[in-house]
């Protein structure tokens, strides 16, 4: 048997490496996104736009949310390219009475299903090409935009070069502890994101609230390159087009889009399962960076308890740890601020605390199927 003396040693070692890797990320990526201020234009120019949303069986959202993109602020030519995909509830229906007093709705019907494409984006490949403008704004029939002025912020955020443009997704706050878990995984999925964006290495966007320039998507070819794949058509998608010269962010709380949480948490992990099987496809630098992140956030509490234990030198322990949680709180507060997410800021050491607990619940979706359907 090894003694503790003889681990000793490495225990420190490892723990200083966690803590380190954790450090930096903190402040070589997250930071940017901490102090990130809106870009200064000399003018502004409201681009012609087609928000494009796809929608199968959504009649509820639909009454729900749509009207909140009916009803946007926004001068120039724009539309609602709005595919409605073999629903066989009430949706059509419903868009025929929106059509009546919004002549800026362009439906599009869906009556049979693409062979050997699964997921969305065979109708969301079918509302980009009947799209009559180049600026394209994405989001989902679950979705509404947290303002009037969604469409006219997110379009500012392309200026000269730029046609990927990433927003914020967010999740509508409600009472009890797994709306917060469920509002911070959606925070520190768009940190690294926004983060990342900013330091170069855009890797993802979520189609709750993404825009690209249509041509970036036919010069592409689509999604052709991963119609195989069930999901992806946001994520996956950017992951293959986006570079560090042709992406920005927006973040403004009015440009965010907001969606109903999941209120099961069976149904938020079967959620999350779904979309980290296409994380399996990205870039190979992004899945190193986004791995070695994963595991020192699942490392540093265990190891931390380890190297107290084996060294009971609680007060360097102590102080490195403490080190790292006043570098975290305070660029979590900022970021959190950011993406209005503040309230979640008091319970930054239990979200800490809980990713160990969601990486291990998490985990199964490295080898579950991908699920076919998209809704």
């Amino acid at each position: 048997m090894i003694s503790l003396s003889v681990l000793s040693p490495y225990i420190i070692i490892a723990f200083i490496a966690i803590i380190a890797i954790q450090v930096f990320y903190y402040l070589y990526f997250f930071l940017r996104l901490a102090v990130y201020k809106k870009p200064s234009k000399a003018f502004n120019v409201e681009h012609p736009i087609s928000v494009v949303i796809c929608a199968r069986d959504e009649a509820e959202n639909l009454a729900n949310n749509l009207p909140g993109v009916l009803v946007q602020q926004y001068s120039t030519t724009h539309e609602i390219v709005l595919v409605n995909d073999n629903s066989e509830d009430e949706s059509k229906y419903l868009i025929e009475e929106f059509k009546k007093s919004f002549k800026n709705l362009n439906p599009v019907t869906l009556t049979q299903e693409a062979k050997m494409i699964s997921g969305k984006k065979f109708p969301l490949s079918i509302g980009i090409k009947s799209a009559k403008n180049e600026t394209l704004l994405l989001t989902d029939a679950d979705c509404v935009p947290a303002s009037e002025n969604w469409m006219k912020l997110m379009q500012d955020g392309y200026n000269d070069g730029i046609e990927i443009v990433l927003g914020y997704g967010a999740y509508k706050k409600k009472p009890g502890l797994l709306n917060k878990l469920i509002r911070f995984e959606t925070f520190q999925t768009a940190l690294q994101y926004f983060s990342y964006a900013l330091a170069g290495l855009p890797y993802m966007g979520v189609g709750r609230n993404l825009s690209y320039k249509r041509e970036v998507f036919l010069r592409n070819k689509g999604f052709s390159s991963i119609n195989q794949i069930p999901s992806g058509d946001d994520d996956l998608f950017i992951n293959q087009v986006a570079t560090a010269k042709n992406t920005a962010i927006v973040i403004d709380h009015d440009a965010h889009t907001l969606s109903e949480p999941k209120t099961s948490f069976n149904a938020w992990m079967n959620q999350k399962y779904r979309h980290y099987t296409t994380s399996k496809y990205y870039k190979k630098s992004h899945s190193f960076l986004l791995a070695v992140y994963a595991i020192s956030l699942f490392l540093v509490y265990p190891i931390t308890i380890a190297a107290l234990i084996i060294s009971k030198d609680y007060i360097l322990i102590g102080s490195i740890f403490g080190f790292r949680l006043i570098v975290q709180g305070a660029i979590l507060r900022s970021t959190m601020k950011k993406l209005n997410e503040l309230d979640l800021w008091p319970w930054f050491i239990v979200f800490d605390i809980w990713s160990i607990f969601y990486y291990l619940f998490t985990l199964p979706s490295v080898w579950k199927a991908p699920q076919k359907n998209w809704n």
